[in-house]
């Protein structure tokens, strides 16, 4: 995955708004082939902020997540899988996804990159 620059913002001693955090963020985690995910932010608040590339052909990996995950497909295109059904995202399509069992194919040949903004949520 491309690096990518992260810049986080805090407040001072005097309260005041500083950036805290500017670096470039180079080492993302696969977990399978095909598959790599990069963690921008994980709060202590149980929110998490990632992008993950799919490339083309990686196998589809069904689960179910304890929260709302809110996708942003920033590039390529990528099928989101539900237990009835599927449908295909592109760049700039957006999805609300509230604790479904789900998985992600990328059936094109080109890679694909989401964004992911993960908050706790109670079991649906």
């Amino acid at each position: 995955m491309k690096a990518v620059r992260r810049v986080v913002t805090d407040h001072d001693k005097s309260g005041r708004a500083v950036v805290a955090i500017d670096e470039v963020l180079r080492k993302a985690t696969a977990s399978r082939p095909g598959h790599e995910r990069l963690d921008l932010w994980k709060g202590d608040d149980g929110v998490a902020f990632r992008l993950v590339r799919y490339e083309p052909g990686v196998a589809p990996r069904n689960h179910r997540t304890e929260t709302v995950d809110y996708a942003i497909v920033l590039s390529g295109e990528i099928y989101a899988l539900m237990d009835e059904g599927e449908t295909l995202m592109k760049a700039g399509d957006c999805l609300v996804q509230r604790g479904t069992n789900h998985a992600w194919a990328n059936r094109s040949d080109a890679p694909c990159l989401v964004a992911f903004i993960l908050v706790n949520a109670k079991p649906v």
